[in-house]
């Protein structure tokens, strides 16, 4: 049995009118209907904000790459410094 149904028949036999009854049933409707599109906007919403955390995540990978580049760049570049000063250092000594 539908709900409005129900609810039409339990408000007659509690001796509600039969304006007041289809007042309620209309209100039900109503609400309950527009309870349930928040919760479609709610689902694609989080349809959205999964999408924008995996282009997130991308956009992280990529920096932590280049921060890996940078640090092996400037690693490189310590290591030739530190080098070439033992060098002067050993050249120094003779």
């Amino acid at each position: 049995m539908k709900l409005e149904t129900a609810l039409y028949k339990a408000l007659v036999a509690a001796n509600v009118s039969e304006e007041n009854t289809v007042a309620v049933i209309d209100a039900l409707e109503k609400k309950m209907s527009s309870t349930s599109a928040p919760e479609a906007n709610a689902s694609g919403r989080h349809t959205e904000l999964q999408a924008e955390i995996a282009l997130l995540r991308t956009e992280m990978r990529a920096l932590f790459y280049r921060l890996e580049l940078r640090i092996a760049q400037l690693a490189i570049v310590m290591g030739t410094v530190i080098i070439v000063g033992l060098l002067i250092g050993f050249k120094s000594l003779r």
